[in-house]
C-alpha cells in the first residue's frame, strides 16, 4: 500500500513538473485554439459572412475576364419602354422580337420575364371591353387569335425556353406546368437543392409551346449579395433546372439534365458535355466579370430592324430587362446593381468557358488545419521569443497564407478561406501577449509584494520596471552588510515592565525612522531581529557606491535618533518622568556574499549570507566597548577613502576567525563644520595607537590620559576607549605579546 502510495506522489509531481514546464500561458492558448475550431465546425452565420466578404474582395481585385460573349441580352430598357409603352407589353409586340430574333439566326431564347396572365389586350379581350363596338366589328374581333395564341405560335417556330419563378405568394391552384425531366445518379437530391415554397409559370398556352423551361429565381446570401447560382431547384415540391441550364440543353438539343449525388450533398449537375461540379446544394460559384454593356442589345433596336445581321447569329439570347423601374436589379461581388438576366448570362459564359470558381467539400477541413497549425506554431513560440519577432513571424506566416490563398483563386479559380484562420492565429497572439502582460503585471505585483517591506519606493519601481535584474536562488556579489541594535535594551525594556504597549510602541518609533533612513540611502531591510536591524546594500539592484550609501544611512540613522531623544525628552519633561535616551550601535562591513532566496519549500525568505555577514555583526558588537557608534571593516574603509572622517581603532581577530581586521569609526563626513574636532580625535587615537603597538605602555596609558582628561571631542567616548585599552595594557604587562606581535588583539567574546 505504501508503495502505491510513493508511486502515485510521484506520478503526481511529475505531472505538477510537466504541467509547469508546459506554462499556463500555452494551455490558455490550446484552450483558445479549440475553442476557433469549433467555431469553424459550427461556421455561424457572421464567420460565413466575414468568409464571403473575403471572396467577394478577390473577385473585386481580379474580376473575370470575359474575352467573348456567347450570349446577347435583349433588354427591354428604358428607350424600348419610351418607345412601345409600358411594360407588360401586348404579346404580338413579343411574338415579334421572338421572330425577329428567330430570324437572326439566334441558337436559343430564354425569358427571363414571366406571362403569368393573359394578355389583357387580345381581340377578345378589347372586344368585351371596348364600348359602342357594333356587332360585326364585335364578331370579327373575337375571331381573331388572341395575342397570347400568336406569342405561342412564335415560341413553337423558334426554340424558347420559358421562363419560371420561385417567388411570390401562394401556389395557383390547377395550373399546369411545363417540368423538363432530370436524370439522377446516387440518392434522391431533392433534400439538398436550393428549394422554393412555389413554383410560378406562364399561362398554359405558354407553357405547352415553350421548348424548356427553367427558374430565374435566385437565392442571395443573408447579406443581400448574389455569390451562387443553383443550376437545379426544388420548387413546389417539383425538380427544376435554372434558367440557364435550360438554355444550354435547349440550344445544343441534348437529353435531360443529369443530377449526381451521393450522401454528403450535389456533386455535379449538367447535361453531356456541359457537366459541371458544384457545391452540396449543387449551386456554382459565379467568377463575375463587370457589368459589360456590350452584351446588351435594345428590344427597340431588335424590333426596327436596327441591329447587324450576324449579331445574333448562333447565339444563345436571354430576354429581360435593366429598366429600374422593373426591379431586376442584384448586387453582386464586383457591382452594387447588375440586372438579374446578365447575371443568368455570366453563369451561361462561365459554364460554356468552365471558368466557375470552386469551394470544395474539403476547404473546411483544410482551413481547420491551416488553423491548427498557425496556433500551435504561436503557442510554441511565444514563450521562446519575444512579442516583436513572434509579431514578425506572425507576419510573414499571414502573408504566406495570404499568397498562397491569392494564387489558388486567381491561377486555379480555387477559393480558400483565410480570414479565419489570420482571425483565429490573431485571437490567441493576442490571447498570448495579454497574458504575459497580465503575469508581468502579477510578477511586478509579486516584487512589490516581496521587497516593499525591504526596499525604498523608488528601488521597489525600478525592480518591478525590471525584473530581469532580480536574480532569485542565490546570487554571488560584493555587498555592504549593516547590524543595528540598541545599546541597553534590557535596561530601557526595565522601565516598561508595567508597560508592555508602551515598549512596543517605543520600538516602532524608534524603527520608523531607522528603517527610513536605511531605505531613503537604497539599502535592503533584510529583518528586524527585537531591536536590532538587518540590512544590506548592492541588492537586488546594483548600486556602485554601496559603500558610501551604507556610511550615509548609518550617519542619517544618528541624526534621526537624535531628534527622537530630544522629543522623548520633552516629552518626560512634560511629564515629570525621568529620561533614559536610547543608543545604538551600527556595524559596517564589505565583502562576497550570497544573496537571494533561502528558506524551505514552505516559507522562504530574500536574504544575504557569507562570512562578510557574519563579521558585520561582530563588528557592530563591539561599538560599546570602543565608545563609538559606528564601526566599520576595512574593506568598507578603502572605499570610502578621503569621502569621509574615518578613525583606525584597533586590529582585532574576533572569535572563530584567523584573519586579523582593521576597524575604523566614522565620525562624519569630511569637510563638516566639526571637521577640526574629527581631526583631533583622529590625532589623538592615531598618536596613541603607534605608542602601544610599539609595546610602549606606559606613553600608550599617557596618551589616554590625556585624552580622557581633556576629550577632543568627534563623537568618541574616551572614557570608554581608555577603559577599554587600560584593562588590555594591564593584561600585557603580566603576559606580554609574541615578538612578532602586530598589535592585533583576538577577542574572546562575539
Amino acid at each position: 500500500m505504501s508503495r502505491d502510495l510513493s508511486g502515485r506522489a510521484v506520478r503526481m509531481k511529475r505531472l505538477a513538473r510537466a504541467a509547469r514546464r508546459f506554462g499556463m500561458g500555452r494551455a490558455i492558448g490550446l484552450a483558445l485554439l479549440a475553442l476557433c475550431l469549433l467555431v469553424r465546425y459550427w461556421d455561424p452565420p457572421a464567420l460565413r459572412e466575414l468568409r464571403l466578404r473575403g471572396f467577394d474582395f478577390y473577385q473585386v481585385l481580379q474580376p473575370r475576364q470575359a474575352t467573348s460573349h456567347p450570349v446577347v441580352i435583349v433588354d427591354i430598357d428604358e428607350k424600348s419602354l419610351k418607345a412601345y409603352g409600358q411594360w407588360p407589353w401586348p404579346r404580338t409586340i413579343v411574338a415579334d422580337l421572338v421572330n425577329r430574333l428567330a430570324a437572326l439566326g439566334s441558337a436559343a431564347i430564354g425569358f427571363d420575364v414571366l406571362f403569368a396572365e393573359p394578355d389583357r389586350t387580345s381581340p377578345a379581350v378589347a372586344a368585351r371591353s371596348y364600348r359602342g363596338l357594333d356587332e360585326e366589328t364585335r364578331r370579327r374581333l373575337e375571331a381573331l387569335p388572341s395575342n397570347d395564341d400568336v406569342l405561342a405560335e412564335a415560341f413553337r417556330n423558334a426554340k424558347v425556353v420559358a421562363g419560371q419563378s420561385g417567388d411570390g405568394g401562394a401556389q395557383p391552384p390547377g395550373r399546369p406546368l411545363g417540368l423538363t425531366g432530370f436524370a439522377l445518379l446516387g440518392p434522391d437530391p431533392a433534400r439538398y437543392l436550393v428549394s422554393f415554397p412555389v413554383l410560378l409559370g406562364n399561362i398554359p398556352v405558354l407553357e405547352q409551346a415553350a421548348a424548356g423551361h427553367g427558374l430565374f429565381s435566385f437565392r442571395p446570401d443573408r447579406d443581400g449579395i448574389v455569390r451562387r447560382a443553383p443550376l437545379a431547384m426544388r420548387a413546389a415540391g417539383n425538380l427544376v433546372p435554372a434558367l440557364s441550364t435550360e438554355l444550354i440543353r435547349v440550344a445544343t438539343g441534348r437529353s435531360s439534365p443529369l443530377v449526381r449525388a451521393n450522401e454528403g450533398g450535389i456533386t455535379s449537375i449538367g447535361i453531356p458535355g456541359y457537366e459541371l461540379p458544384t457545391d452540396g446544394n449543387g449551386q456554382v460559384w459565379i467568377h463575375f466579370s463587370r457589368h459589360d454593356r456590350s452584351r446588351y442589345v435594345s428590344a427597340k433596336d431588335v424590333l426596327d430592324g436596327n441591329v447587324p445581321a450576324d449579331r445574333f447569329d448562333r447565339r444563345l439570347v436571354l430576354v429581360g430587362t435593366s429598366a429600374i423601374g422593373l426591379l431586376d436589379l442584384k448586387t453582386t461581388p464586383v457591382d452594387g446593381a447588375m440586372p438579374g438576366v446578365e447575371i443568368h448570362a455570366q453563369v451561361i459564359e462561365a459554364a460554356l468557358g468552365r471558368a466557375f470558381l470552386s469551394y470544395s467539400l474539403f476547404a473546411p477541413l483544410i482551413e481547420m488545419s491551416v488553423t491548427f497549425l498557425a496556433g500551435v506554431a504561436i503557442i510554441t513560440l511565444a514563450p521562446l521569443i519575444g512579442a516583436l519577432p513572434l509579431l514578425v513571424a506572425g507576419a510573414l506566416g499571414s502573408a504566406a497564407m495570404i499568397a498562397a490563398s491569392w494564387l489558388m483563386f486567381s491561377r486555379e479559380g480555387v477559393l480558400l478561406d483565410v480570414t479565419f484562420p489570420l482571425l483565429a492565429s490573431l485571437a490567441i497572439y493576442a490571447a498570448l501577449v495579454f497574458f504575459n502582460y497580465f503575469r508581468e503585471q502579477a510578477g511586478r505585483q509579486r516584487v512589490r509584494s516581496a521587497f516593499g517591506q525591504y526596499l525604498s519606493p523608488t528601488l521597489v519601481d525600478e525592480l518591478a520596471r525590471s525584473p530581469d535584474k532580480l536574480v532569485l536562488g542565490g546570487e554571488e556579489r560584493t555587498m555592504t552588510v549593516m547590524f543595528s541594535d540598541v545599546r541597553g535594551f534590557t535596561a530601557l525594556s526595565e522601565t516598561f515592565k508595567d508597560d508592555p504597549q508602551g515598549l512596543t510602541h517605543l520600538m516602532n518609533r524608534l524603527l520608523t525612522p531607522l528603517s527610513n533612513a536605511i531605505l531613503d540611502h537604497r539599502g535592503t531591510i533584510d529583518k528586524y531581529m527585537g531591536d536590532a536591524i538587518m540590512a544590506f546594500w548592492n541588492a537586488p539592484l546594483d548600486d556602485p557606491d554601496h559603500e558610501a550609501n551604507a556610511c550615509e544611512a548609518a550617519l542619517e540613522m544618528l541624526s534621526r535618533l537624535a531628534a527622537l531623544n530630544a522629543e522623548r525628552r520633552r516629552e518626560a519633561e512634560e511629564r515629570g518622568q525621568p529620561f533614559l535616551p536610547i543608543r545604538i550601535g551600527i556595524g559596517l562591513n564589505t565583502g562576497r556574499c550570497v544573496v537571494g532566496n533561502m528558506g524551505s519549500d514552505m516559507r522562504f525568505q530574500y536574504t544575504v549570507l557569507g562570512d562578510s555577514v557574519n563579521l558585520a555583526s561582530r563588528i557592530e558588537g563591539q561599538t560599546k566597548a570602543y565608545g563609538v557608534p559606528i564601526l566599520i571593516g576595512s574593506a568598507t574603509a578603502r572605499a570610502l577613502g578621503e569621502r569621509y572622517a574615518l578613525v583606525e581603532l584597533d586590529r582585532i581577530k574576533v572569535k572563530g576567525k584567523n584573519e586579523p581586521e582593521t576597524i575604523y569609526t566614522v565620525l562624519g563626513r569630511a569637510g563638516d563644520a566639526t571637521a577640526e574636532a574629527f581631526a583631533r580625535a583622529g590625532a589623538a587615537v592615531s598618536g596613541f595607537l603607534r605608542l602601544y603597538r610599539a609595546r610602549d605602555w606606559d606613553g600608550a596609558l599617557a596618551a589616554l590620559a590625556a585624552a580622557r582628561a581633556a576629550p577632543p571631542g568627534g563623537g568618541i567616548d574616551f572614557e570608554a576607549l581608555a577603559g577599554l585599552y587600560e584593562e588590555r595594557i594591564a593584561a600585557f604587562r603580566d603576559n606580554p605579546p609574541e615578538p612578532a606581535w602586530d598589535g592585533t588583539f583576538a577577542l574572546q567574546t562575539k
